[in-house]
Order: C-alpha cells, then structure tokens, then sequence
C-alpha cells in the first residue's frame, strides 16, 4: 500500500504504482482538511446563495438554480450525461495511475467531498475493480470530463470496470468485489469529473516510457559507433562541460563508460583517414542530451500537476467561501507532453540516421551493403531500416504540437481549450514507434560488431550483444525478420536490453 501526500508526492512514488498496480491511500493526516471543505459544501447547498455547481446547474447552464432537495440527482445526472467518451479504453495500470491522482487533489481539501468518496476511491484500488475508461472525448478544459465521467459512474453503480481479468457492468464489479456504491452528495459529481488527472497520467506514462526508450538510446547509440568504428573524442568531458548543458554532460559520460575497453575503438586511434563521423554519431550527447533535458523539465511541471487542486470551484476553508476558477484547465500538461513528443521524435530521427548510416556501404566503413554476407543474393536488413525510416516519419507527423490547437466548446462557454488528453495519450504511439526503431538499431549495430571480428567491442556492449543474441540470431541470409523486429523493440521497452549496465547518470529526477 503506497501512502500519499497531497501536495508532496514525488513522481518516483507515482511511477512505482504505476508500474507496480500497487494499491494507494492518502495519509490520513489530509482528513480533517477534507472534511472540513465538505461541512462548507454543505452549508452552501442548503443556503439561499447561487454557488456554481453547488446549487446550480454547469456550463452555460449555471443560472439556473436547483433546489436542496434535487441536489443528489443533479450530481447522478451530471456524472451519466458526461460520459461521452470513445475509443479504445484506457490501460489498467494508467487507469490505476489516474485514480490515485483524483486521490491527491481531493486530498488536498479544497473540493469539497465527503472522506467518504477518497475511500471510495481507495477500495476500488484496494480490491482491484478498474473502472472502464474510453480514450478520447476530452479536450483538456473543465477537466477531462468524459474520462473521469466514467470513472465516476463506477462508483453509483454506472458504467462498466474490470476485476478479476473481466469486464463487467458496475454493479456486478462492486458486488462481486463486496463494495457498496455511493450516493453523491453536492458538488461531489464535479469534484470528481472537474480536474486534469486524465491527461496527467497519460503525460506521465509517455514521461516514464520515454526514460526507457532514452536509456535504451544511449547504449543503441554506443554499439552503432563501434559498429561504423566511430571516434569517442566527442565524448571528451571537456567539450561537453564547456557547453554546460547537464544532459549532454551526462550523456557523453554515459556513453562514454559503455565504449571503455572495446578493442574496435582502440583499434583505429592510429592512421584512420576520417577527420570526422557524421553528425548522427558525433553530436548524440548535443542531441539525446538536450532531449533528457527536456524530459527533466516536462518532469517537473508534471509533478507540479499530479499534487495540483483541479476542479472547479475550490473551497477555501481558511476563507469561508467556494470560489470559481480555472485550474481545470489542463495547459501545463498539454505543453509537458509537447515537449515529450518533441524529445521522443528527435531521439529516433537521430537514431534513424545512425541505421541509414550502418546499412550504406558508401558511409559504414567497410561495412558490407545491408549488413549481409552475400548482399545481391540476400537483401539483409535493407527493409528493416525502411520501417524504421516510416516510424521515424510517423513521429515527426505525430510530434506536431496539440497545444496550439483549440475549439470553442460547450455553447462557446468553454471557448479556448488545451488538447491536453490527446496531446499526452499520443506519447504512448510514439514511444511504441520508438522502440522499434533502437531495437532495429540495436539489430542493425550488432551485426556491424560481428563484422569487425576478430576485434571485439567494450565488456558492457558485449554483454547487450550477447543478450540480444539469445534471442535473436545472426542474420547470415534472409529470413523472415518480422519477428526479429518485435523481440528487439520488446527487449528496449521492457528495458531487457539494458539490464544489468551501470547507467547512474541517467535518472529521471537528477
């Protein structure tokens, strides 16, 4: 059980449920500060005063007043009509994720909803009953409201959730899992449907799976300089530190470190007529360490998120008032995973090059033309680096920013919005896309190592070698190389490939 701190939860405890599906608890020192934003919701929704989404209708419908009375159905109807999403639904593990950040900025006693509905939320982690939730119908503003609609919906007993490895109707998920539905109280319905918690997850899973597929680079990029027989003089600390970025710093140290001891490299210090290797070798740490940077930063400004109050209005308990705002509106999210696409398609544009480079033999010193014995006869990994050129392609496409689009939506209330949820559910194609591309590179990079036999590659790349080999053989004439492919892009995303190597420069939180 991972205990929360609102406001002060760290992105490694988030990434540790996420990857775990362990279940999740607010540390119960938040209570009193939730209970007491609820006694306020209370109080207004008994009141004579209009307070939005209290005693009101939503949208361009809140002049209409609703009495006391109504307010538990005005908060069912609020959850049943929004949810209106599409598409294929959201995975498991990112739907967990979700829910515990609905957890902390409920935690944070500014929404107003009874300690009753956290632990709501709670059982439903706890006892594994996952709320089925479409992908797409959200536009980043007044929350993702489709999305966290449905999530909603499980909890009065709507909808469908999985548990047990079935998808079933709500009602049959909460009983089998020996749980009761809630009645939503005011304002609850909004609290939970309001909030940027949908697109943060997403952002926050393409974060986490772009460190895999950057680690992954480092070591891909490393065995492809050896296999074309490239200088490691670019990854002199000197130049690096002159510049002073911290990611090209750690970077060229990483990739350093891996290339120490490699017979390859030592072999051709002397009387190599090159001056220079193309950019996709020498300038890697300029590159893939710019794109860590990146990653940091988006890093950061999620973390800010995944702690933040998000719905609307929040109840200042300190104040004695609810107050309307816009902290729905999901922009720094929608920015965080522009700059992920951005850092994921300039990791494989780059890594793209390093295999056009290794298949040409006008470029790959003496490497024999698509990495195959008998090139004529086989056409070798000729293809392979086709795909990876349309992935790389794809990416570029898909890396276009999402944030400077916007629609006015909801009878023009809603009129400039962030494209948030699309924006961070994208990351999770492109990070797909990139795996393959380093797992073709690895492919690629090692059957270049294997030509420049006797001479052998560093003791770390050998051991990727090695394990990549176990699964997938050398490629001496044509074979059906689909499956190749797919063990090779499973070997980076699972981090397979890199398992074992010392890579301390490389955390996400430096």
């Amino acid at each position: 059980m991972e205990a929360l701190d609102p406001g002060q939860t760290v992105l490694s405890q988030l990434e540790h449920l996420w990857r775990s599906e362990a279940p999740a608890q607010l540390n119960r020192s938040a209570r009193p500060g939730v209970e007491a934003a609820a006694e306020l919701v209370r109080q207004a929704a008994e009141g004579d005063t209009a307070v939005y989404g209290v005693n009101t209708g939503f949208g361009k419908l809140a002049h209409i007043k609703i009495a006391p009375k109504d307010t538990a159905t005005l908060q069912r109807n609020l959850i049943l009509s929004h949810c209106c999403g599409v598409g294929e639904p959201l995975d498991r593990a990112t739907t967990r994720l979700m829910m515990a950040l609905k957890l902390l900025s409920l935690g944070r006693g500014a929404s107003g909803v009874p300690w009753s509905t956290v632990e709501m939320i709670e059982a439903l982690l706890d006892r594994g009953v996952t709320p089925v939730v479409p992908g797409q119908g959200s536009v980043g503003a007044s929350g993702d409201l489709a999305p966290l609609a449905h999530m909603a919906a499980v909890m009065i007993e709507a909808g469908e959730a999985e548990f047990d490895g079935q998808v079933l109707p709500a009602a049959e998920a909460l009983a089998k899992a020996g749980l009761t539905p809630i009645t939503l109280g005011p304002k609850e319905g909004l609290a939970l449907i309001n909030g940027t918690q949908f697109s943060t997850a997403c952002a926050l899973v393409g974060l986490w799976t772009a460190w895999d597929n950057l680690r992954a680079a480092v070591v891909t990029g490393a065995l492809s300089t050896d296999a074309i027989m490239g200088s490691t003089a670019p990854l002199v600390d000197d130049i690096h530190t002159l510049r002073g970025h911290a990611g090209q710093i750690e970077f060229a140290r990483a990739q350093r470190a891996l290339l120490a001891g490699s017979e390859i490299r030592e072999s051709h210090r002397e009387g190599d007529t090159r001056v220079q290797d193309p950019y996709c070798i020498r300038c890697q740490p300029q590159v893939v360490g710019a794109a860590m940077d990146l990653l940091r930063f988006a890093g950061r400004s999620l973390e800010i998120e995944a702690n933040a109050v998000t719905d609307n209005p929040l109840v200042l308990v300190a104040e004695g008032r609810i107050v309307s705002g816009g902290n729905f509106h999901a922009e720094p999210v929608g920015f965080a995973a522009d700059q992920i696409a951005v850092a994921l398609s300039e990791i494989g544009a780059i890594a793209q090059r390093r295999i056009a480079l290794m298949v040409d033999p006008s470029l790959s010193f003496d490497l024999p033309p698509f990495l195959t014995p008998e090139p004529g006869l086989n056409s070798g990994l000729m293809i392979a680096e086709v795909t990876t050129a349309a992935l790389m392609s794809e990416n570029k496409h898909l890396a276009n920013p999402c944030t400077t689009d916007s629609t006015p939506t909801s009878a023009n209330q809603e009129d400039h919005v962030s494209m948030a949820a699309h924006a961070a559910r994208r990351l999770e194609r492109m990070n797909a896309n990139l795996s393959v591309i380093l797992g073709v590179e690895a492919l690629c990079a090692v059957q270049g190592i294997e030509f420049r036999a006797p001479l052998a590659t560093s003791p770390d790349l050998q051991q990727v070698a090695a394990r990549l080999r176990s699964v997938s053989p050398s490629v001496k004439e044509d074979r059906y190389l689909a499956p190749d492919l797919a063990i090779a892009s499973q070997m980076v995303a699972t981090g397979a490939l890199t398992k074992g190597l010392d890579l301390p420069l490389l955390e996400t939180s430096a």
